[in-house]
């Protein structure tokens, strides 16, 4: 093979593994996230009984429903503010704690899975399916979660036991990772700890405390038991407006506007550079096109005066 002939095909077969090594890792590797169907607008769901302690907060633009089925009892309800409308024991909550079992199972059901340590705090992990060898997560001080500038990373955290979160802690979301692209599904039951933010669905085989104080970006779902509030501020927002409207506890801080603009191009930048790949390896194979029919040219000019007589 000519030394110009392995020139231009090593150049193109460049472009073509420069696409294949970003496209994995920022689009085609990204996970769909769990469906929760008609679940999606409840801020609370449970299924025994709901109480509630204190001056509790329950809202949301992606909903603030709360659903109980199927028990009847939901104490407490005087001092708590909700946005949306309250389902007990009616076809609205049946349907839901349908649907609830069923992203349940969805959960259970992701693979592959990565086996990490059961205490999550001071971790920093990338979108992925985690449990625990255990079976339980705990987290003491700071889960930070990275999307590595996709917003649609899904993170999900299985346990066939408990999940415990710390008096203070906190979970924190950086480089477009979102609320609604985080699921917890729970073996028995979760407890959120004094004062901590929490972030994600929570899907709870028995049942879900918060203490007081606790806050919580997504939504507590319990399928069997009873969901326990003191105190607390739910928020189940839209997801394209998760990164902004994320509640910022004691000496945790929100995301910024500039925050939310910064992740918004992250998708923008990869598409571009897609883009920008793509017409290279299109301006490329016009080059060699035209080499090619240049060459063919050259040759007919030559066969022709090969054949041409000499009538000198």
């Amino acid at each position: 093979m000519k030394p110009s002939k392995m020139i231009r095909r090593g150049s193109l077969l460049l472009i073509l593994l420069l696409v294949v090594l970003i496209l994995p890792a920022s689009v085609m590797a990204a996970q769909a996230p769990v469906n929760l169907g008609t679940t999606s607008s409840f801020a609370v769901l449970a299924g025994t009984t709901i109480t509630n302690t204190g001056t509790t907060t329950i809202n949301g633009d992606a909903g603030g429903k709360v659903g109980l089925f199927p028990g009847t009892s939901f104490t407490g309800q005087e001092t708590a503010t909700i946005s949306g409308a309250i389902h007990v024991n009616d076809s609205v909550a049946s349907k839901a704690k349908d649907d609830l079992v069923n992203a349940y199972d969805d959960a259970a059901g992701r693979t592959p899975v990565s086996r990490i340590s059961s205490e999550l705090g001071g971790a920093t992990l990338k979108p992925g399916t985690y449990d625990s060898a255990n079976g339980t997560f705990q987290i003491t001080g700071t889960l930070t979660l990275d999307a590595e500038g996709n917003p649609d990373g899904v993170f999900v955290f299985l346990t066939s036991s408990t999940l415990i979160t710390a008096s203070d802690s906190n979970i924190s979301l950086l480089n477009s990772a979102k609320y609604c692209r985080i699921f917890w599904k729970v073996g028995s039951s979760a407890t959120l700890g004094t004062n901590s933010h929490f972030v994600g669905h929570i899907f709870a085989l028995t049942s879900i405390s918060a203490k007081t104080g606790a806050t919580v970006q997504g939504q507590l779902m319990a399928r069997n038991g009873a969901v326990t509030l003191e105190s607390n501020t739910i928020t189940n927002g839209i997801c394209a407006s998760a990164a902004a409207a994320t509640p910022a506890g004691a000496g945790k801080t929100a995301p910024t506007t500039a925050d939310t603009i910064t992740k918004t191009g992250d998708a923008s930048n990869i598409l571009n550079i897609v883009i920008g790949l793509v017409m290279l390896g299109l301006s490329c194979g016009v080059f060699l096109a035209l080499q090619q029919s240049r060459r063919k040219g050259r040759t007919v000019m030559l066969n022709s005066d090969y054949r041409t007589p000499n009538h000198k």
